[in-house]
C-alpha cells in the first residue's frame, strides 16, 4: 500500500508541477469506478466547465484526471490539487473535513442507491430483500459502501446476507439476468441506471438522497473568487453554452447552496 501512495505521489508530483509551470490552476476529476471513460474522454467530458470555472477565475483552469483513488486521497492531503470534483463524494467530503478544502458546490440530482430487480420478480420493496442474494459493484467502490449503509440503516446484518460483488455496475445487470443473484444495488447517476427500461429491469427501492459530485476548492482560493465561481455556475440553466455544459456533465444543474455538514453528514452516514 505504502509502494502504491509513494508511486501516486510521484504521479502527482509530477503531473502538478507541468500545470504549477503553466500558470494554471488544476481541476483534478474522478469518476470512480462507474465512469467507464478512458483519461482523454474525461477531459473532453470536464473541459466546458473548466473554462466556465477560468471565465470565473481569470486564471485557466487545466483538468487532469485522477486515475487512482489513493492519488486522490493523497493528493488533497499534501494540498497539491486546487480544485477536486469527484462521483465518489465521500473523497472531497473527507477533503472538505480532513484537509481544510472549501465546498464550492454539489451536483443535481442528488445521488441514490436503487436496488433493482428483474421486471418479472416477485420483490417488491427493501423487507422483500432480506435473506436474497444480493449482488452490488465491488466492495472497494463508493457506490458499494454507499449501498451497504442504505441496507445497514433499514435493519440489515450485513454480514449474515448473502452479497456477492460484481467488478463493475453493469456487471450487477449479468448476476441478475443470469440467476446468480435475486436482487442487485447501482448507482442511480450510473450508465446502467439510465438503460433499466431498455435493459428490463425495475427499481423496488430509492436510498435517501447524498450529496453527488461534489466540487471543492483549496483553501488558498479567496472567498471572492469562491463566490464568483458560485455565480458562474449558478446561472449556467440561463443560456444555452451553459445548458450545454451541464448536458456534457449528465447533471441539471449545480447547486451551490449546499453546504459543509451535508458533506459531514455524508461520512457518518456511511460509517
Amino acid at each position: 500500500m505504502k509502494k502504491m501512495l509513494s508511486i501516486a505521489a510521484c504521479l502527482l508530483a509530477g503531473l502538478t508541477s507541468q500545470v504549477e509551470a503553466q500558470g494554471n490552476y488544476s481541476l483534478y476529476v474522478s469518476e470512480g469506478t462507474s465512469g467507464g471513460l478512458d483519461a482523454a474522454q474525461v477531459i473532453d467530458k470536464y473541459t466546458g466547465l473548466a473554462d466556465v470555472m477560468s471565465k470565473a477565475l481569470g486564471k485557466k483552469v487545466t483538468v487532469v484526471v485522477a486515475r487512482e483513488f489513493s492519488q486522490l486521497e493523497e493528493g488533497m492531503k499534501a494540498g497539491k490539487m486546487d480544485f477536486v470534483i469527484a462521483r465518489p463524494s465521500d473523497y472531497p467530503a473527507r477533503g472538505v473535513r480532513d484537509y481544510k478544502y472549501q465546498l464550492v458546490s454539489t451536483s443535481k440530482p442528488d445521488g441514490q442507491c436503487l436496488l433493482i430487480v428483474p421486471k418479472a420478480s416477485n420483490l417488491k420493496n427493501i423487507n422483500d430483500v432480506k435473506g436474497k442474494r444480493i449482488a452490488l459493484p465491488e466492495k472497494i467502490s463508493y457506490m458499494s459502501k454507499f449501498c451497504s449503509a442504505e441496507l445497514a440503516h433499514n435493519g440489515f446484518q450485513l454480514a449474515a446476507e448473502k452479497i456477492q460483488y460484481a467488478k463493475e455496475q453493469g456487471a450487477v445487470l449479468f448476476y441478475l439476468d443470469n440467476q446468480l443473484a435475486d436482487v442487485g444495488g447501482i448507482a442511480s447517476y450510473s450508465g446502467v441506471a439510465k438503460n433499466l427500461e431498455k435493459t428490463g429491469h425495475k427499481v423496488i427501492h430509492s436510498s435517501q438522497a447524498q450529496p453527488y459530485q461534489p466540487l471543492i476548492a483549496h483553501p488558498k482560493i479567496t472567498a471572492a473568487q469562491v463566490q464568483s465561481l458560485k455565480k458562474e455556475l449558478a446561472q449556467l440553466n440561463d443560456n444555452e453554452a451553459g445548458k450545454a455544459v451541464l448536458k456534457q456533465l449528465g447533471i441539471k444543474e449545480f447547486d451551490t447552496a449546499s453546504n459543509d455538514q451535508r458533506l459531514r453528514d455524508l461520512l457518518k452516514w456511511l460509517g
